[in-house]
């Protein structure tokens, strides 16, 4: 006989949290491992554009981080082949050269403590999105993790490899996980690097979402309550842990050169 059936929501959800805290914990893998899955996992969910895009996360000391070499796409990106550079991007660890346009990176380490991820591509449906200047528009239940969660530039700044582009866009993203950039593409942050990848699978997801419903009708708003508590309930750490795992475990079938070693995942 069933027990829970009266309990109210906020007693269900309360009890849920409670077993993704039990069921979901700690990932084994290192930040490098992270990074090259996310890369993967990026190329895999259509976020390939050549060698456009940076992925990027914070190193070991204060005013490092870690990001992919210029020259090699995301299907070809290593744990060991990731570089270690300073907010000059000098090259520390790694041989070979960051991607210029991480300079906007460092502008976003430097302004948000919160921030330990970045994800920033060019896939198709948000970079067509970006082409129409207007603002993404969350308005489907998966993707509410972005609800009110999401900045958008509208002015392009040009190619993002000075400071001036670095303060724009760090300035637009605010105290927001995402941005649209109008005619360039998006970019997402997140505490965890498992948060930007599972973010970064949504804004493309999303903007495929809006360019569908666009070309069909008029895109009707969420209840902004309902909304706000959703993005709440998915943007939870283990949510994040158990998404990231999924991707994660996809990308090993499909790329097992990715990391070095056997990984549990």
């Amino acid at each position: 006989m069933a027990k829970t059936l009266r309990d109210s929501k906020d007693v269900l959800v309360s009890r849920a949290k409670q077993q993704m805290d039990s069921f979901f914990g700690d990932s084994e893998l290192t930040t490098r491992q992270k990074l090259a899955l996310t890369c993967r996992i990026a190329f895999d969910g259509g976020h390939d554009s050549g060698l456009a895009g940076q992925i990027s996360a914070r190193g070991p000391r204060p005013g490092t981080y870690y990001t992919q070499r210029l020259g090699l796409g995301f299907d070809e990106i290593t744990e060991d082949n990731l570089l270690l550079v300073d907010e000059d991007l000098q090259v520390l660890e790694g041989e070979g050269m960051p991607n210029p346009a991480n300079r906007f990176h460092t502008w976003i380490y430097q302004v948000r403590e919160d921030v330990n991820c970045i994800v920033h591509t060019h896939s198709l449906h948000t970079a067509a999105l970006a082409m129409l200047e207007v603002p993404l528009v969350v308005s489907q239940m998966d993707t509410t993790p972005l609800y009110d969660d999401c900045a958008f530039l509208k002015e392009w700044p040009g190619v993002p490899v000075g400071n001036e582009e670095g303060e724009i866009i760090a300035g637009a993203l605010g105290g927001k996980r995402a941005i649209l950039l109008a005619h360039h593409g998006q970019l997402v942050t997140g505490a965890t690097v498992e948060e930007a990848c599972n973010l970064a699978m949504l804004i493309e997801r999303a903007a495929r979402l809006q360019l569908l419903a666009m070309a069909a009708g008029t895109v009707q708003p969420l209840d902004p309550e309902l909304a706000r508590e959703a993005h709440d309930w998915t943007s939870t750490d283990r949510r994040n842990k158990a998404n990231f795992a999924y991707y994660a475990r996809r990308a090993l079938r499909n790329h097992p050169d990715c990391v070095s070693g056997q990984v549990r995942i």
